[in-house]
């Protein structure tokens, strides 16, 4: 049914981003491309080494099945045949998109979202500059990139500068479980609304074992529902990002079972362009954070959506 092709591309970020697993000065991206009657879906995504991908290894994935779509299997055939993960998603969002342009739908959701401004890890004082110029701006929520130095010094920095944002932190899996109870309660003295992925995903067990003065939510320990008992003890709310879950399709199953399980939702993003953005839209209206500002890292963007006053809004 459907012609396929696949490619990679590169996009210079305006400047770094560096968070405690590395330095990122270009989102490297993988495309799908379906095409049938006329029109063309596309579908982007970014694959992640922390979860074994390469732009290599994705590209492979997605040649292997074209064949198949050309075939005719379905969207629902498409989560059985692949793994969750980049690969998938791209294809899935390229065969959403595809959907949604025959159909003549514009898109499934409100006409902006409000989105968090990242701070990648710094100095406390550049920390705070950046805090004090996103706040300017009209950003409400700062989303926090933190390694386990500096932690308090940080936090109270940005606090300072921007005392009247919501203020999230990300550790990547960074944090050790060797004082980690005082810590939380430290940041929720600080006012801090939400703690991301503290603990490596094989360590984050130990968060069962201890109150959360702060709302704890996984992210790389979260890709699909399957995830979802074993982190019903340890977590109080799920980050979804379409390269985990493997596209549109899963993520949205994903964040009604999390909801339905007493789970909160934020909706995160990877380095990328807007087309991964329009694609993630439709769960927007389901979270309590909405992560979406990796466009806004790219020094140019394609299609760019319009980000402004802390919301990114559909064009």
């Amino acid at each position: 049914m459907f012609e396929g092709r696949c490619y990679a591309e590169s996009w210079p970020l305006r400047t770094a981003f560096v968070i405690s697993r590395g330095v990122r000065t270009e989102a490297r991206v993988v495309v799908a491309e379906v095409s049938a009657d006329g029109v063309t879906g596309a579908g982007e995504c970014t694959p992640y080494p922390r979860y074994g991908e390469s732009i290599e290894s994705v590209l492979a994935e997605i040649t292997s099945v074209l064949p198949a779509l050309r075939q005719g299997m379905t969207r629902a055939q498409l989560q059985e045949v692949m793994p969750a993960g980049a690969a998938r998603n791209a294809v899935d969002c390229a065969l959403e998109d595809w959907e949604r342009r025959v159909s003549g739908q514009s898109h499934d959701g409100p006409a902006w979202l409000p989105t968090v401004q990242t701070l990648v890890i710094d100095e406390p004082e550049e920390m705070a500059q950046a805090a004090r110029a996103a706040a300017d701006t009209g950003v409400s929520v700062l989303k926090l990139k933190l390694n386990r130095e500096q932690v308090l010094e940080c936090v109270s920095a940005v606090r300072g500068a921007a005392p009247e944002c919501q203020l999230v932190i990300d550790a990547n899996e960074s944090w050790a479980i060797d004082g980690l109870p005082d810590l939380c309660e430290e940041l929720a003295v600080r006012g801090v609304a939400m703690l991301e992925q503290p603990l490596p995903t094989a360590e984050d067990s130990f968060l069962g074992k201890f109150q959360h003065p702060l709302p704890i939510c996984a992210d790389e320990s979260c890709h699909t529902r399957a995830d979802l008992p074993r982190l019903k003890p340890l977590y109080d709310m799920v980050n979804i990002k379409l390269d985990k879950a493997g596209g549109i399709r899963e993520a949205l199953a994903l964040a009604d079972a999390a909801r339905t399980q007493g789970f909160e939702v934020m909706l995160g993003c990877m380095l990328c362009t807007s087309r991964a953005v329009r694609a993630a839209w439709p769960l927007g209206k389901l979270a309590r954070f909405v992560d979406l500002d990796g466009p806004t890292w790219l020094a140019k963007d394609l299609n760019p959506l319009r980000f402004a006053d802390g919301r990114v809004y559909w064009t």
